[in-house]
């Protein structure tokens, strides 16, 4: 009951919890009411970078969330380029994440990650189509037990500044580890070929818990 309530949060956020209890107790000997503004975005700052357990399907004949969020879109596009994917054609789920959405990410699979690579970019608002081609973004290159590339994009936002990445290349994983997190309103591309997409536009995901593919 209580991890519902206090959950824990990921190692990001206790940096910036300090930084907003001090600031909360400076606004408080100004006026209480500034205290009291400051104490609220002090709590949301701890809800922000929770990072509670997740329970996965584990099964490979489904693709779990990489992230909590609102499924923007689902399509048929070419792969990333960035990862020499442009000539094959996968389907594509993406999930917005606001910033009261858990911003922990998660593989969709197990397997075996064969390429990792970062892109500075822009900071444009995530939800906009163009955010997957110029926003500073992370790509995993996760190769599945069934030998198939499945690729996650960690896809920064209007405020976020950092994309944090904690996997490395040939790193085993387990469906529905942790691989990162963004700070501060992002966005998560999935890309899958070989499977029959689940979810729907507008559809709410859990990172590591929703079903967004099947075999």
């Amino acid at each position: 009951m209580l991890d519902k309530i206090f959950p824990k949060i990921h190692s990001e956020g206790y940096k910036f919890l300090v930084i907003f209890s001090v600031l909360t107790i400076i606004l408080y000997l100004i006026h209480g009411f500034l205290g009291f503004i400051g104490f609220v975005l002090t709590i949301w700052v701890y809800y922000f970078f929770r990072d509670p357990d997740r329970i996965s399907i584990e099964d490979d004949n489904y693709l779990t969330s990489p992230a909590d969020g609102l499924v923007l879109q689902v399509i048929e596009t070419e792969g990333p380029k960035e990862l020499g994917l442009e000539n094959k054609k996968f389907t594509k789920v993406s999930i917005f994440m606001n910033v009261f959405d858990c911003h922990v990410n998660r593989t969709p699979c197990s397997g075996k990650i064969s390429q990792i690579l970062y892109k500075p970019g822009k900071f444009i608002n995530a939800s906009f189509d163009k955010a997957s081609e110029e926003n500073e973004r992370n790509y995993y290159k996760i190769q599945n037990s069934f030998g198939e590339d499945v690729v996650v994009v960690q896809i920064a936002g209007l405020i976020a500044r950092r994309i944090v990445n904690e996997s490395h290349e040939g790193k085993e994983l387990e469906q529905g580890e942790r691989i990162g997190m963004i700070r501060f309103g992002s966005r998560a591309d999935l890309y899958f070929d070989n499977y029959k997409p689940l979810v729907k536009v507008n559809q709410k995901t859990i990172a590591g818990e929703t079903l967004i593919a099947k075999k």
